[in-house]
């Protein structure tokens, strides 16, 4: 059998992000009926994460880490201003993990979705007085230079599992955000990268339709990173954006879900976010995906809900799909 995980949410700090940039091409007389915006017209999210647990079967023992990370939110690095652009709350993955007195050091691997700022700037953590740096350079800034940051790993003995794709599209900033891809998250963490090379659900110049699901099963491709872990493309927000499946200790597949469907109120069909690289490729994923889920029997945890993330999927009986919270 499978290894299988026990899982805790860790909420690791609730930001704000433009509606109208959350929403697309969705008007905000239709999104601001169901989605609350402040006074700058920005909506409450979250950083949702995973500490997974390997639960071995009596007299087993699986090879792999025990404890696996997915996803460590934007981290602690940005200073006062860059953390007022996003309302960002005074905490960080390291914070959520001491909550469960989870050390950090105690990860063996981590998966990130894919590499933007709030995904993947946990990787690295501002240095505590006496320690020396990781590694210093250019530090993570949204408004004007902010010189060097001598910045440690947060995980220094985890693995860190992400697309080829997604690690060739952050280095070269291939993104229509100019700054989301950081140096102090990628380059201190080069030698603990796993670059990992799931098949995309279509096959090369391939055109799908708004409806069509993947010419490849699911199947053929999941890649499993780890005992019982399996990641899958879900191309869209970025190319190389991954999913991440496993079965907890209750025999439930859950699928851990980026930013294809970043909170429940992005179930609709339209609903792909201006930050997107293409747009209508995560109209099509987000179809497939949703249809994925409902015939198996999914429980998804969306990436940034704040309210609750875990969620499971059925058809509505006009064409499309409701989530229900689990």
């Amino acid at each position: 059998m499978s290894a299988r995980y026990r899982w805790t949410l860790l909420r690791a700090a609730a930001f704000k992000l433009d509606g109208g940039s959350m929403f697309g091409l969705i008007p905000r007389v239709v999104w601001s009926r169901t989605c609350p915006a402040d006074e700058r017209g920005r909506i409450t999210v979250q950083h949702n994460c995973l500490l997974l647990e390997r639960v071995d079967a009596p007299g087993a023992s699986a090879p792999g880490p025990r404890r696996v990370l997915l996803e460590v939110g934007t981290g602690d690095k940005l200073d006062a201003k860059n953390r007022e652009i996003f309302d960002l709350e005074n905490r960080s993955i390291i914070d959520a993990l001491r909550e469960v007195a989870c050390p950090p050091e105690e990860i063996g691997a981590v998966v990130v979705s894919h590499l933007h700022f709030d995904h993947a700037g946990g990787l690295t953590r501002a240095l505590r007085p006496g320690e020396a740096a990781d590694w210093t350079g250019p530090a993570s800034s949204f408004s004007g230079s902010r010189g060097e940051l001598p910045v440690k790993r947060t995980f220094p003995n985890a693995a860190v599992f992400t697309q080829r794709r997604e690690w060739e599209d952050a280095l070269a900033n291939r993104s229509v955000m100019t700054r989301t891809y950081f140096a102090d998250h990628l380059e201190p963490i080069r030698d603990q990268v796993r670059l990992v090379d799931s098949l995309p659900p279509f096959g090369p110049g391939s055109r799908p339709g708004r409806d069509e699901r993947p010419t490849i099963p699911q199947e053929a491709r999941e890649t499993e990173v780890l005992p019982g872990i399996f990641v899958f493309q879900v191309p869209g927000h970025t190319w190389g954006q991954q999913a991440t499946r496993f079965v907890d200790e209750g025999g439930r597949s859950m699928v851990f879900t980026p930013d294809v469907m970043p909170t429940a109120w992005h179930v609709g069909q339209a609903y792909s976010l201006a930050y997107d690289v293409e747009p209508f490729t995560s109209t099509v994923t987000r179809g497939w995906f949703l249809a994925e889920a409902a015939e198996r029997g999914w429980t998804l945890c969306l990436d940034h809900e704040p309210g609750n993330p875990i969620r499971t999927v059925r058809p509505n009986g006009k064409g499309w799909f409701d989530l229900a919270e689990a």
